[in-house]
């Protein structure tokens, strides 16, 4: 083990303002439906995975130009860059943890110098001469029990003593993985995450959450 730790965040509503799903609808005019059922899924009213799927379906046949217009609809968290230089001027890995989509997380935190990041897919299809999504997930979605086995996993291939793990998150999709990490950070967060958090937040301002966490770990 090293003396180094990992810093995890969910995205949507955290690492970043927005719901990139709730993006994604706008070109199908459906938004304020998946807005719905993101916010009862959220509350853990809904089963993510089910959930994620339902939302997912509507977005069958869209081209997979959405991804690039997603992003560029995505404002970061203030904070977001200067937590992410402050962890790794500590010696600190940083990953992003998401129910959302690799291809626009990916996009959005190009250069930042994320360490990892672990999120779902969509799938697609050719279409002609264009690429569109089928309205699926491909492969194993991240839910709940996933954020907490891939952030136990990347500590542990990264040599990281699990007691130098911070989670931040928003939602009761980030219930379990506050739960493994050393601190739980709760960001402006849903009702049913605040009870299982070590830290609660609740300025949108990530570099609190660093030195908030920081504390809490130490003490």
């Amino acid at each position: 083990m090293t003396d180094q730790g990992l810093l995890v965040f969910d995205v949507d509503s955290t690492f970043i303002e927005e719901e990139v799903i709730e993006l994604l609808a706008d070109a199908t005019g459906l938004r304020s439906e998946v807005a719905a059922v993101t916010e009862r899924a959220m509350r853990g009213e809904l089963d993510f995975a089910q959930s994620l799927r339902e939302r997912v379906a509507v977005l069958e046949g869209l081209p997979v130009s959405v991804f690039a217009d997603a992003a560029a609809a995505v404002t970061l968290t203030r904070g977001a860059a200067e937590v992410v230089a402050a962890a790794h001027a500590a010696g600190w890995s940083v990953a992003l943890l998401s129910g959302g989509f690799t291809t626009v997380i990916e996009q959005v935190t190009r250069g930042m110098g994320i360490d990892e990041v672990r999120a779902n897919h969509l799938e697609t299809r050719s279409e002609g001469a264009s690429e569109v999504l089928t309205g699926r997930v491909l492969g194993e979605i991240v839910d709940r029990e996933g954020k907490a086995r891939h952030l136990r996993e990347i500590a542990d291939a990264r040599g990281i003593d699990p007691t130098r793990t911070i989670a931040v998150g928003d939602g009761a999709n980030d219930i379990d993985m506050l739960e493994a990490a050393a601190v739980g950070v709760a960001f402006c967060a849903k009702p049913a995450l605040r009870p299982h958090a070590d830290v609660i937040v609740d300025d949108r301002d990530l570099t609190i959450v660093w030195e908030a966490a920081q504390s809490a770990l130490t003490a």
